[in-house]
């Protein structure tokens, strides 16, 4: 058997980068009195050691919670709120102290996480690369996925919602309402969860008339989005978004043209946060449990922590649910 590594320790770290100790344990607890040019060397010499949070000493006289990542890479809007509220909701009921990363270009986010004592991360919003993964999962880091953009690895766990049968759902309210010209404004086109209701909503309408716009899941995308396929022959009579905020750029777009809704337009949103009830009128909407996707993410991550690996990867959906309101009409004659 081959023996134990050593535990890296400050000595090391001070070796490394020709500094001494005091000066790498004032970098590693946070202190401000290093300049910036040591602080990079100490952190990037601790990186390439492998130096883990759990061989630092430590420096307070009682226990530290346990804390946790959630890693996002902004914390704009109501959505990433809504999540953020479901994650501290359910780690202050575990104990568990909650840090938020924010993720900007390159692995800097992931090296981070590499340099504190952090217990796992809850990912949303941020299309990690594997070699990203991979680092985290050598480290002891357990991680969960929120919605991923891309197909996420086998042995890592993800908690979504019925995106697909969201989409479907949307179109079914509108057939129902005998509307049989469609648009849908769609995210941006390699998402998976814009795919999935974007395949649901078409699944429904079959043969109709369907149009799409690719967005950027903001107002402003869908306006224009909606704009160009408003401001034409035979124009839809009622569009799909596959967000709310990108919703209320059709609402923005067919006010320009001077189109009334639902009179002239109907109109669905997905996600259901408040900028959609507060909508004149209000909107039409997919809700999609966001605060619960939070909590249950941390749940899983906690449950990934303290229980045996049982050789299956949790892959957690919620449902999705449609709610009504003023946005959508029954289409005209």
């Amino acid at each position: 058997m081959p023996a134990p590594r050593k535990p890296v320790t400050l000595a090391d770290i001070a070796g490394r980068v020709g500094t001494s100790v005091p000066t790498v344990s004032k970098v590693l607890r946070g202190r401000t009195d290093v300049s910036t040019a040591m602080r990079r060397t100490v952190l990037d010499a601790a990186y390439d050691l492998q130096y883990r949070p759990h061989e630092r000493p430590a420096v307070r006289s009682t226990p530290l919670a346990p804390l946790v990542d959630l890693v996002v890479s902004n914390v704009e809007g109501t959505w990433a709120n809504g999540v953020l509220s479901g994650v501290e909701e359910a780690a202050t009921d575990a104990g568990v102290d909650v840090v938020l990363t924010i993720a900007r270009p390159g692995r800097e986010w992931v090296a981070r996480l590499l340099r504190r004592p952090s217990e796992g991360a809850v990912i949303m919003l941020v299309d990690p690369a594997r070699a990203d993964l991979a680092a985290l999962t050598r480290a002891g880091i357990s991680v969960v996925l929120i919605d991923p953009m891309s197909p996420a690895p086998e042995h890592i766990p993800t908690v979504g919602v019925t995106n697909r049968e969201g989409g479907r759902s949307a179109a079914e309210h509108l057939r129902a309402l005998g509307h049989e010209r469609f648009g849908v404004v769609a995210g941006t086109r390699t998402h998976r969860y814009s795919i999935a209701r974007v395949d649901g909503f078409r699944s429904a309408v079959g043969g109709a008339s369907t149009r799409i716009a690719f967005g950027a899941w903001d107002r402003e995308s869908g306006r224009r989005g909606a704009l160009r396929m408003l401001d034409a022959p035979h124009r839809p009579t009622a569009v799909f978004a596959c967000s709310d905020l990108m919703a209320l750029g059709v609402y923005d777009a067919a006010a320009e043209l001077g189109l009334r809704i639902p009179d002239d337009l109907s109109v669905v949103g997905f996600d259901d946060v408040p900028e959609a009830a507060w909508a004149t009128p209000p909107l039409t909407t997919v809700r999609q449990p966001i605060g619960d996707m939070g909590a249950a993410a941390l749940r899983s991550l906690l449950a990934a922590r303290s229980a045996p690996t049982t050789g299956t990867t949790p892959r957690l959906e919620l449902a999705t649910s449609l709610v009504l309101r003023a946005s959508t009409a029954p289409a005209r004659a």
